[in-house]
């Protein structure tokens, strides 16, 4: 919560919990045990993401709908309390979740941060329905019916993790390599030298180029489609330790039923409670793929800023797109800025992978303490590759032309020599290509001097679209 600097004192109103009094803002829809939090944890300016503050909502509408349902929940209760759920999933009450991410590492203060919230509007809704001023919705007794912070915590970031996944970060991939793929096609007769070791190899186009890159992103769609499968399998039904302590035979199948069609992504309970509660291993799974997704894209946006180098003095073969000036003291010079926005998001991606994994030690017996910033990471992640994609997608890719520079190189590549090695032999093809080297001259014409090969031959063995085929002879 943002410090106040109005020299207008703030009003306060007294709540209390089992801790005793507190004093919370009186506009607040928060607690008492949600003002200690902000009182105890002062360190960042972080708080959870939206799709957080959206699963967890979505959790405690589901298990009101079951509790509801069991006959534990009066309906009118659970009525209110989903209103007020759908007020929170749609973000009309995101000023009020005031928690640091820093805090404890259960996630307790975040669970009933949500349930006071929940439970002070649901009693509003309430109220107005029995035209009476007093609330009777309790946060714990009521939102809380049947979960743990200890497992909704976990379920919460799970689904979270589903979402943005399905709305922000395989939407942005699949239009990343519909683009990739219409670059392929567009540079499929664009010839240039390969490179090895940074250094010169056998021709290649530019078009096959971009079908490596495409292939990358084909290949993290697939790596996501695993995630969210390890993803969906989530803890709730195990409350405190994974033993279901105070929660009905069959809540968790019924609620979880009910949070894959409001939620509409698929999750379904555990098979083992103990695990899923006492380790982060899923998110850490999770996470690692991203990471991987992650040296995928800074792979892809590293080759073209590269290829993009120059314009007289790099490689020269593309041009990027000219989308601001890039020097404030050398004029029309014009920088890589979208592949350098991409790959520094890949930097923080990766980063953030390495803090996952950390957070994964604080799993001791029942219970990770480290899910906070476990889940702050995790969904910045896909938040950010998300943007990065379509960002690099929009703004760079669908721009980019290729020049003449890698067709006019091809010809005065040494490495053409490789198919005359079948030939001539290793010996004689590696002399050939020290002496144009040395001279300046293409290979062809001092083949044309050091073999006994005609004109013909050594322009059929030297074209360099045919080494670009399946079977012809490669370099290392």
């Amino acid at each position: 919560m943002s410090n106040n600097t109005s020299s207008t004192p703030q009003t306060m109103r007294v709540e209390r919990d089992s801790m005793g009094e507190m004093s919370v803002p009186t506009n607040a829809y928060w607690g008492a045990s949600t003002q200690r939090a902000v009182l105890n944890f002062p360190i960042s300016n972080l708080r959870f993401s939206r799709s957080m503050i959206k699963a967890l909502a979505l959790i405690k509408m589901a298990a009101a709908q079951t509790n509801a349902e069991n006959g534990d929940l009066p309906k009118t209760f659970a009525d209110a309390i989903v209103v007020a759920a759908q007020e929170v999933a749609d973000g009309a009450l995101d000023e009020h979740f005031v928690v640091d991410i820093f805090q404890t590492g259960s996630g307790t203060s975040t669970n009933m941060n949500a349930n006071e919230v929940i439970a002070r509007r649901a009693g509003q809704h309430l109220s107005v329905v029995e035209n009476s001023t007093a609330s009777k919705i309790h946060p714990n007794d009521h939102v809380n019916m049947g979960q743990s912070s200890n497992d909704v915590i976990p379920t919460a970031i799970h689904l979270a993790a589903l979402l943005d996944i399905k709305e922000q970060l395989l939407p942005a991939l699949r239009e990343l390599s519909r683009c990739l793929g219409r670059k392929a096609k567009q540079f499929d007769k664009v010839i240039k030298t390969g490179r090895t070791h940074l250094q010169d190899a056998t021709p290649i186009t530019l078009g096959q180029e971009f079908l490596g890159y495409k292939g990358q992103v084909d290949n993290a769609i697939k790596r996501l489609r695993y995630a969210q499968n390890r993803l969906s399998q989530v803890a709730l039904g195990g409350t405190a330790v994974g033993t279901g302590i105070n929660t009905k035979a069959g809540f968790a199948k019924a609620t979880l039923s009910a949070l894959s069609t409001l939620a509409a992504v698929k999750v379904k309970e555990t098979s083992n409670h103990f695990q899923a509660q006492s380790s982060i291993d899923e998110i850490v799974d999770c996470s690692g793929v991203l990471k991987t997704i992650a040296t995928s894209l800074y792979k892809i946006a590293n080759d073209v800023r590269w290829m993009g180098s120059g314009p007289r003095a790099g490689l020269a073969e593309v041009v990027l797109p000219a989308v601001q000036p890039g020097s404030s003291i050398m004029p029309g010079k014009v920088n890589p800025v979208i592949c350098e926005s991409t790959m520094q998001v890949c930097f923080k991606v990766i980063g953030n992978d390495a803090t996952v994994t950390l957070a994964s030690q604080a799993s001791s017996f029942e219970l990770n303490v480290a899910m906070p910033v476990a889940a702050h990471c995790l969904l910045e992640s896909i938040t950010l590759l998300a943007a990065a994609s379509a960002n690099f997608s929009s703004n760079c890719l669908k721009g980019l032309k290729a020049t003449t520079t890698g067709p006019d190189l091809v010809e005065r590549g040494l490495a053409l020599c490789t198919a005359l090695a079948p030939v001539v032999g290793y010996d004689l093809a590696a002399e050939i290509a020290k002496e144009a080297s040395k001279t300046g001259e293409t290979i062809l014409l001092v083949a044309q001097r050091k073999t006994s090969l005609s004109l013909e031959e050594l322009s059929r063995l030297l074209d360099p679209f045919a080494m670009t085929k399946p079977g012809a002879k490669g370099s290392d």
